[in-house]
């Protein structure tokens, strides 16, 4: 074992810990010199200005004096927005309701218990919905049905806590895991992956189905296959698996997709955190393990399974950090990693059909100073014949993209041979490439992003917008147009046109839709628009959802800083055009230590789905009526319960209008 400890006192500190530290050795421009050239060279805004009243003049309503897509004009938010705040429940906009649907622990399956946190098991939660819900997929049942109230609902299960868990388990790998036994560690195992669960609503409320015949469990422990360019690749085999396409598990799910097909996309994100161990300087998958972050030592999982020890098993943890295809319709079917999608920290797979029926997937990889990536398919969508549809992911182009100072966006194609990938650069096959998309992509010197996560393009207008969630690692000395702050806790949102609305287009245009932060603090360096109330900025924007009129809605993670914004976070409704462009209102608040993540609309836009994740955690120390770290037996919070017996519990919540109206208005 080479245990590492940490100085985080939560396990959503570590995994903020390691997004915040860099493994990019790129000296590729950075997004803010870039962003500072376009303004301060083609478009001259900033002559005989600041810098600070300038980015004012592009990140404000007058920036929406452009052409756009011809389309509709969407209808303006009607509803009455919430305060910023933090408590020990959640809060909702008023005249609407938001329901517990499922919470961690609840049956999935059929036959499985009922959920008791004191007599917990493998074997039980196998078969209840898992730990730490992130991305929430809507699939309409049956498959292309246009019924609102009948669904698959597909849900991530990112990671565990296990000091909030387990009676009488604390914080566990700053210590050394003294505490974590090879039970618990199954159950850890068990309450990864995810949950694909048959919802229904009845008289307006939205309920599990007791049709449980389509639910599935997808765990750490779930045989998947290998699929792609990288499939069977030697670098992909280990003592278990000779041939290299045969893995179990799936880890660290963070966002997701679904496709056009009907299939539901789990990204791997932060894999590195789940392996232990030590490779020699010079293995040859030392190099590799660094740009990613290997080992982690965040779980204890190595201490009883060898395929997670890098110096017992050294390749197996090239088998996650992919993006994996699960059919929710077929409960038996195999799941996939479709390898020609890249390996990295996946925050999401968000996907688009482009206007030749290729289908197109942003995806964007969660670490300050990474990159921006869209895979393009060979093949084409057929729209009437699900099954041709099958493999579609197994054949394509993964760019990555460049912002330049002319206010284009290049998409830069990673395939073996092209410009530095190759043998020369220890690429020896697409295979090479796509194991070590990162280092790929810094040969391509593609531009260092601060912390891309979801990446959701608009089918209504073909904007295509990036949650840039934070960079505390830009130093002072490193202001400029786009990023005032020395250091960037707050993130901001930028905004992608493809011309004409061809996702395939090899140039794209780019704008900013917002610097978040408080617009109020004049160092804060935030810009939003003029119709954002002291309610409506927020920090850290996260993930994404577009409703059925093409509205942009907002998730944030702040982590332990929330106390910067002195608010939890949330849900914020975001203009996007006309002269409200860049005004948030705010929506939804969770309970004390929790994130906000998992936005979905139904069909009918008259429900939001969110998932309500690592409740009573994230920053309980400095919730003041509290004061102190979460445990098991002292939780800042039980809710969504608020029973003495029970710990504070994951849960997805129903948000649905009072009276029974499209949501947001």
């Amino acid at each position: 074992m080479n245990h590492q400890p940490t100085e985080f006192a939560t396990r959503a500190e570590a995994f903020e810990a390691s997004e915040d530290s860099p493994t990019n050795p790129s000296a590729a421009q950075s997004f803010g010199d870039v962003v500072h050239s376009r303004y301060i060279g083609r478009r001259g805004l900033l002559k005989g200005l600041t810098a600070v009243a300038a980015i004012t003049a592009v990140a404000t309503p007058m920036s929406t004096l452009v052409s756009r897509a011809a389309h509709a004009a969407a209808k303006p938010f009607t509803f009455d927005e919430i305060s910023h705040g933090i408590d020990e429940t959640h809060h909702v906009a008023p005249g609407y309701g938001a329901d517990v649907l499922i919470r961690w622990g609840d049956p999935v399956l059929a036959g499985a218990p009922t959920f008791d946190p004191t007599n917990q098991s493998a074997a039980a939660q196998v078969g209840q919905f898992g730990y730490n819900n992130d991305f929430v997929g809507y699939a309409a049942l049956p498959f292309g049905s246009d019924n609102p109230e009948r669904a698959l609902l597909c849900v991530n299960h990112e990671y565990t806590n296990e000091e909030v868990m387990f009676p009488g388990i604390t914080r566990q790998d700053e210590i050394g895991f003294p505490d974590m036994t090879r039970a618990l560690v199954d159950i850890e195992i068990a309450a990864h992956g995810g949950s694909i669960v048959q919802v229904e609503k009845v008289g307006g409320t939205w309920r599990p189905a007791e049709d449980r015949s389509l639910n599935r469990r997808i765990t750490a422990d779930t045989p998947m296959r290998l699929s792609g360019p990288a499939a069977g690749h030697d670098r992909l085999k280990t003592r278990a698996d000779q041939t290299g396409t045969s893995v179990r598990g799936t880890i660290n799910n963070c966002a997701g997709g679904m496709t056009p097909w009907g299939t539901y996309l789990m990204a791997e994100e932060n894999f590195n955190g789940y392996f232990w161990g030590k490779l020699a300087k010079d293995h040859p998958e030392a190099r590799n393990y660094r740009r990613y972050g290997l080992p982690g030592n965040w779980f204890a999982w190595g201490k009883y399974y060898d395929r997670f020890d890098v110096t017992k098993e050294p390749n197996e943890a090239n088998r996650f950090g992919w993006v994996v295809e699960v059919d929710p319709y077929d409960p038996n079917s195999t799941p996939v990693k479709r390898t020609a999608m890249g390996r990295f920290k996946h925050e999401g797979a968000e996907t688009i059909i482009n206007k030749d029926g290729r289908l197109v997937v942003y995806q964007g990889d969660d670490q300050r100073f990474d990159y921006l990536y869209k895979f393009v398919t060979d093949g084409r969508y057929e729209p009437k014949n699900r099954a041709a549809n099958r493999d579609l992911l197994d054949s394509g182009t993964l760019f990555v993209a460049r912002f330049d100072a002319d206010g284009s966006v290049t998409w830069m194609p990673l395939v073996f041979g092209t410009g530095p990938l190759t043998p020369a650069n220890g690429f020896d096959s697409q295979a090479d490439i796509l194991i070590e998309t990162r280092r790929a992509a810094d040969l391509l010197e593609a531009t260092p992003m601060d912390r891309p996560e979801d990446v959701n393009p608009n089918p209504v207008t073909d904007k295509v917008y990036v949650m840039l969630t934070n960079n505390s690692k830009r130093k002072p000395g490193n202001e400029n147009a786009a990023n005032p702050r020395g250091l960037n806790r707050f993130g901001h949102i930028v905004e992608l046109s493809p011309p004409d609305g061809d996702h395939g287009a090899l140039i794209f245009d780019w704008d900013i839709l917002v610097l978040a932060g408080d617009p109020a603090a004049p160092k804060s360096g935030a810009r939003w628009g003029t119709e954002t109330s002291s309610n409506g900025w927020f920090g850290s924007p996260d993930n994404c959802a577009i409703d059925g009129q093409g509205r942009l809605w907002i998730s944030t993670d702040q982590g332990s800083s929330w106390p910067k914004t002195g608010t939890a976070d949330g849900i914020w409704a975001m203009e996007t055009e006309g002269p409200a462009r860049g005004s948030g209102r705010m929506f939804f608040r969770v309970p004390v230590g929790a994130e906000m993540c998992g936005p979905q609309f139904a069909p009918d836009d008259k429900t939001l789905f969110v998932a309500v994740q690592h409740v009573a955690v994230d920053g309980a120390k400095a919730w003041k009526p509290f004061g102190k770290d979460s445990t098991y037996e002292d939780p800042a919070t039980r809710w969504p319960d608020f029973d003495t017996k029970m710990p504070p519990r994951p849960s997805v919540v129903a948000i649905t209008k009072d009276d029974g109206g499209l949501i947001g208005g």
